[in-house]
C-alpha cells in the first residue's frame, strides 16, 4: 500500500461520494448555511427547558465583551450574590477591572521569576517555549482569583468601571507581552553574561515598574479606598465611606475562601481519582494560593453542586463551552447538533480520550445558578448564568443537559463541607505536580 493518496484512490472517493444522493444535499445545504446550522436538532428545543425545580435568582446578566475574564466575571458572580443577599439589593455588580489590573500585574511578575527560576533550561526547549508562548493569558483559575481576592479585595463596578482595554483586552496585552518577552530574554542574557540573582532581580524590580505604568495607562489607577453607596430593595441608603477593597470584601461579601475548593473530573489513567494534583508554573500571584484540584467521578462534582444551591449558593463552573453547543439558543446537549447524521460517521472518543489527545480541555468559567431534579432526586438538565451578556442563550442564560455535564464539565468549586471526609483527607494530600502543558493546567 501507498503513503500518498494515488489517483484511483480519488476516483474511487468521487464515485462513493456521488452514489449516495444525501450526501449531495448535506453539501449543498451547509455550503449556503454552515455546518452547525444544518446539523441543528430541533427537538432539543423541547425538552431542555428553562424550568428548573432549583433556581437561584442572581443579578442583570454581565458582559465580558472581547476579553478572556470569564473565571474572573464567573467568580465575582457568585461573590456579588452574597453582596445581594447582605444588602437586601434587587441587583448589583462588581468590578472586573479591578481584578484585571492586578491580575496582569501579578501574572508579569509570577512570569518574570519564572524566567528567573528556569535560567538553566535551553531556549529552543519545550519548558521555555511553553513559559513564552502566553506570559500574560487573560484566561485564570479559581484558586488564582482567590489570591488576588486574598491580596487585593474587590470594589464596585462604579469604583473601578469597564474602559476600552479592559472590555478588549487584545491590544493591552499584545503590547504587554512584546514587553515580557523582551524582558524574558534581557534576562537571560544577562545571567549568561555573568550577572547575579540579586543584580537580576534589581533588572527585574525596574521591568516592573514599566509594566505598572503600562497598566495604569490602559486602565486607569486602582482605588486604594473610596466611597461605597447604594439603595436596597426598601429604598435605605447605605453608605460607607472611606472604605478600602478588603474592608469592602470583609463587610460585604464575608465569603472564607479557604472553605471553597476545586473538585475535578478528569477520567485520565495518568490522573487516578481520590487524588489532589496541581500544576507546575500555574499560577498569577507569587507565594499566593497555589492551584490545587481533587480528580473524582463525575457524580461526586454533581452532588457537592446540588448540595450547595439546595443552600442556597451559586456553584461556579469549568467547561468546554463550544462542545455541542448553540449559543442563540443557549444549549448546551450533546444531541442538539446531529453532525454524526450530517457527515455519516461517528464521534468515538470519550472524555478520557478527549483530553488525551488534545480535542477537549477546560474554556470557559460559568456559574451553576439552577438545576431540575426528578421525582428521584437525579438531575436532568442545569441552569448556567453565562458572561456574554443578554444576547446570549435566553436573557443571559444557557440550560446544560445533565449527559451534556458528564462529558465537558471538568471543574466545579464548592465549599468543603459538601465534601466527605475521605474526600477532603485526598485533597490534603500532597498534591502530584503536573506538567504545566497537561489538559488540567487550561486556563477558563
Amino acid at each position: 500500500m501507498q503513503a500518498s493518496i494515488t489517483i484511483s484512490q480519488l476516483e474511487q472517493f468521487r464515485k462513493d461520494f456521488a452514489a449516495n444522493k444525501a450526501y449531495g444535499v448535506a453539501m449543498r445545504a451547509v455550503v449556503s448555511a454552515g455546518v452547525n446550522k444544518v446539523a441543528i436538532n430541533h427537538e432539543s428545543f423541547r425538552k431542555d427547558r428553562h424550568e428548573y425545580s432549583i433556581q437561584l435568582k442572581d443579578g442583570e446578566i454581565t458582559n465580558q465583551k472581547q476579553s478572556g475574564r470569564c473565571w474572573m466575571f464567573a467568580a465575582l458572580n457568585t461573590m456579588r450574590f452574597q453582596v445581594m443577599k447582605n444588602l437586601n439589593l434587587e441587583t448589583f455588580e462588581l468590578s472586573q477591572s479591578y481584578p484585571l489590573f492586578y491580575d496582569k500585574l501579578e501574572k508579569s511578575n509570577y512570569f518574570l521569576e519564572s524566567i528567573l527560576e528556569t535560567l538553566d533550561e535551553p531556549t529552543n526547549g519545550r519548558l521555555i517555549a511553553y513559559l513564552l508562548s502566553a506570559p500574560l493569558n487573560d484566561g485564570g483559575q479559581w484558586d488564582m482569583f482567590c489570591s488576588l481576592v486574598e491580596k487585593y479585595g474587590v470594589v464596585p463596578k462604579d469604583a473601578m468601571p469597564e474602559s476600552i482595554s479592559s472590555s478588549a483586552t487584545r491590544e493591552m496585552t499584545g503590547w504587554m507581552t512584546m514587553k515580557l518577552r523582551e524582558y524574558a530574554c534581557t534576562l537571560r542574557k544577562a545571567y549568561q553574561n555573568g550577572a547575579s540573582m540579586e543584580e537580576l532581580r534589581a533588572q527585574k524590580d525596574e521591568m516592573m515598574s514599566t509594566i505598572y505604568r503600562m497598566l495604569c495607562i490602559c486602565l486607569g489607577e486602582p482605588p486604594l479606598q473610596f466611597d461605597f453607596e447604594v439603595r436596597d430593595k426598601d429604598e435605605q441608603f447605605i453608605r460607607s465611606a472611606g472604605i478600602t477593597p478588603q474592608e469592602f470584601y470583609a463587610k460585604y461579601v464575608r465569603l472564607h475562601l479557604s472553605d471553597y475548593v476545586s473538585v475535578i473530573n478528569a477520567p485520565t489513567q495518568d490522573k487516578p481519582y481520590g487524588h489532589s494534583y496541581t500544576v507546575k508554573f500555574l499560577g498569577n500571584v507569587k507565594d499566593g494560593r497555589p492551584v490545587r484540584y481533587l480528580n473524582v467521578p463525575i457524580d461526586v462534582l454533581k452532588r457537592a453542586a446540588i448540595a450547595q444551591m439546595q443552600d442556597g449558593e451559586p456553584v461556579w463552573f469549568g467547561c468546554d463551552v463550544g462542545a455541542f453547543s448553540i449559543r442563540d439558543h443557549g444549549i448546551m446537549d450533546l444531541d442538539v447538533l446531529k453532525t454524526d447524521e450530517l457527515f455519516d460517521t461517528q464521534w468515538k472518543m470519550d472524555k478520557a480520550e478527549r483530553l488525551d489527545y488534545g480535542q477537549s480541555l477546560m474554556t470557559h468559567a460559568m456559574v451553576l445558578t439552577g438545576v431540575n431534579l426528578d421525582e428521584d432526586g437525579k438531575p436532568q438538565r442545569w441552569r448556567v448564568e453565562n458572561s456574554w451578556g443578554k444576547d446570549a442563550g435566553k436573557d443571559g442564560y444557557y440550560v446544560m443537559s445533565d449527559r451534556w455535564f458528564d462529558e465537558y464539565t471538568y471543574q466545579v468549586v464548592v465549599n468543603r463541607k459538601y465534601l466527605t471526609e475521605e474526600e477532603l483527607c485526598q485533597y490534603e494530600s500532597d498534591p502530584i505536580a503536573l506538567e504545566p502543558w497537561d489538559p488540567m493546567g487550561s486556563l477558563a
